[in-house]
């Protein structure tokens, strides 16, 4: 885990900080280069290293920082896709005796597109009772500065994902982004709902006492 790393820029570079951003990009492409590969628990992330970092610094007429960023994303992967896609593991020994339901975010469902790879991961946690949630693949309206900027909208969004998880009679709720994962927590915890809400990366690694 190298200790030169920092933010991947992604929060600035959405908002229209472009300049701000691409010393972020420098710095990430100088701190990964040299891996085999690099694994981030952040779909969104991910996300923006693979699809963001290198147009960023064509944009600014830096060809040679657009190739160390597409160099560096062509080694990158989300958790769950490196696990199953790349090791080709699907149970990794964890144990979870808990009901769960999986919210799958946009950005691993849209943008990554990693399928099922949460769900194989999750289906093979020892003990676990994985329940399927309505309307899965509906935004939570987080969206980083969106829900800060259109808030009312947000919140619907976020109304409609709460009554779908409280319908699974869930104890937990995972994803692969901390991002949804704060947004939602935030509601239930508001709603005194009872539910919590938990990484994937956690529960793959629970153990038995």
């Amino acid at each position: 885990m190298p200790q030169a790393q920092t933010c991947c820029g992604q929060m600035h570079i959405n908002t229209g900080y472009g300049k701000l951003a691409l010393p972020l990009v420098e710095q990430h492409a100088s701190a990964f280069a040299g891996y085999d590969a690099v694994v981030t628990p952040s779909a969104s992330c991910a996300g923006s290293v693979r699809h963001q970092h290198a147009a960023l610094a064509e944009r600014a007429g830096r060809p040679g920082l657009a190739s160390r960023s597409r160099d560096v994303a062509t080694r990158t992967y989300e958790l769950s896709e490196f696990l199953v896609d790349v090791l080709g593991i699907e149970d990794v020994g964890a144990y979870y005796p808990h009901r769960v339901t999986y919210h799958p975010t946009c950005h691993s469902l849209r943008l990554l597109k990693v399928g099922d790879a949460p769900l194989r991961l999750l289906r093979s946690v020892r003990g676990i009772d994985l329940v399927e949630l309505p309307a899965a693949t509906e935004c939570c309206g987080f969206g980083g500065t969106f829900a800060v900027k259109n808030a009312d909208t947000s919140t619907a969004m976020l109304t409609d994902k709460l009554r779908h998880i409280l319908d699974t009679g869930a104890d937990v709720c995972t994803a692969a982004d901390s991002s949804c994962l704060m947004h939602i927590g935030g509601g239930l915890r508001h709603a005194r709902a009872g539910v919590r809400v938990m990484h994937i990366a956690e529960i793959l690694a629970s153990e038995a006492a």
